[in-house]
């Protein structure tokens, strides 16, 4: 019995490997997993779980957004170089550190706890629990900081995507507006002019051309779509130009055998000066006379300037300096229309003074009934008329007194008179003016 009773000596060995089994059984036979809490340690490590998987969401929402709003600010950045969009450009990069320390905080908490250990006690999984609790609430906040820059720039980026819609199209119209201009000068070269201004203007665009070509990688986008207007323009007008020449061509020809027409005349009635001022000579006061001496003089140098000034026109077309003949002519006419007064004005002058000297009554009742006029006008609505508008035309009635009387000399100077009755019926005129201005100042709805 006592034999049956003592005690059985295992070997070492295999008592350490009986240990396990033993502390598995517990003595009761469920055969369950040791761990320090038990069913807590369980839930502990399942709200890390979920904590881990709400820190993982947040953080590729964050990834997601911050790549997303990284193309907008690559579009402003390539339109747009404005202060606004710099400032843009350095908020976003200001961000993307925030976001690194944030997605760095993530990181680290999600290395440093395995959750899926067989040994993972609750002290651990709550520590797991908060850290990455935490790291998920500072992913969000980074992404609500984000997402509040992102509205911000609305109007930038609506403004960048704005351009670059308008950059292909913008380029194509250019290069179409450059065949456009060099077919239709083709055509014009066809008919037999030569446009070499118009040549080379088209010319000096190749070079913009190439840049077109080389694209806004090279020279940016608001650079190109600058370029491709320009060269849009430029191109129109070439093509426009060369368009109208044959027509130019024409015109020019017609003024041409006009204005030499037109100087002949001139040149015809020039002689008549003279003549002319004969008669004023020996029939009115020399003040009435005087300025007019140097017209036959002048008319006829005028003359012969605006027929030198032909010729060089005329050579200007033969040579199709379209511009140069343009040039002469338009000082050809000038020319001719100083020398039409000049002559004009003799006889207009002779024709004046005859009826003056017959009837001077006939312009001092024109006078009067101007400054009459103007004087009603003071006075209506009023009991006295403003100073500042009846002491000019109370002057006015004492200068028409006094020209008139100067006619009763024995050498009137008409010419004289004719001048003072003008110059009263421009103050009248210039009262009437002030007062119509005044009155309707007064008369505007006040805002």
């Amino acid at each position: 019995m006592a034999a049956v009773l003592a005690p059985v000596l295992l070997p070492v060995p295999l008592l350490v490997a009986a240990l396990p089994a033993a502390f598995a059984s517990g003595g009761g036979g469920g055969g369950r997993r040791w761990f320090g809490g038990g069913r807590g340690s369980e839930n502990q490590r399942a709200a890390a779980q979920e904590a881990k998987d709400a820190a993982a969401e947040a953080f590729y929402e964050l990834d997601t957004a911050q790549r997303d709003l990284r193309l907008s600010i690559e579009t402003i950045g390539a339109v747009d170089s404005t202060p606004r969009a710099r400032k843009a450009l350095d908020g976003f990069a200001a961000l993307g550190r925030r976001i690194d320390e944030a997605s760095g905080i993530y990181i680290t908490a999600v290395d440093a706890h395995d959750l899926d250990r067989h040994d993972l006690d609750v002290a651990t999984a709550t520590r797991a629990h908060n850290e990455l609790t935490k790291a998920k609430d500072e992913l969000v906040r980074v992404k609500g900081e984000l997402d509040t820059f992102a509205r911000g720039l609305g109007p930038l980026l609506d403004s960048a995507e704005t351009q670059l819609a308008r950059l292909a199209p913008a380029v194509e119209r250019a290069k179409q507006a450059l065949l456009a201009a060099s077919n239709a000068l083709d055509t014009v070269r066809g008919s037999g002019l030569r446009a070499d201004d118009l040549a080379a203007r088209l010319a000096a665009l190749s070079p913009e051309l190439t840049r077109l070509n080389e694209g806004a990688g090279r020279h940016g986008v608001g650079e190109t779509l600058q370029r491709a207007d320009r060269v849009l323009r430029e191109a129109e007008a070439v093509r426009s130009e060369a368009d109208r020449l044959p027509e130019r061509a024409k015109e020019i020809d017609r003024r041409l055998v006009s204005l030499r027409t037109r100087a002949q005349a001139l040149a015809n009635r020039a002689g008549s000066v003279e003549p002319v001022l004969s008669e004023l000579r020996r029939r009115f006061s020399a003040a009435c006379w005087q300025d007019l001496q140097p017209v036959p003089a002048q008319a006829g140098e005028s003359v012969r300037q605006a027929e030198t000034k032909l010729k060089e026109a005329a050579k200007a077309r033969e040579e199709q300096r379209w511009p140069d003949a343009t040039a002469l002519l338009s000082t050809v006419r000038a020319l001719l229309n100083d020398t039409d007064e000049a002559v004009s004005a003799a006889g207009d002058r002779l024709q004046r003074l005859n009826a003056v000297q017959k009837d001077p009554q006939q312009e001092v009742d024109r006078t009067r009934f101007a400054v009459r006029d103007a004087q009603r006008l003071a006075m209506a609505g009023r009991a006295t008329p403003d100073p500042r508008h009846a002491r000019p035309l109370d002057e006015a009635v004492g200068r028409v007194d006094r020209a008139l009387a100067g006619l009763e000399g024995r050498h009137p100077d008409y010419w004289h008179f004719l001048t003072e009755m003008e110059a009263v019926r421009a103050t009248a005129s210039h009262v009437v003016d002030e007062i119509r201005e005044e009155r309707a100042g007064n008369r505007a709805p006040r805002r």
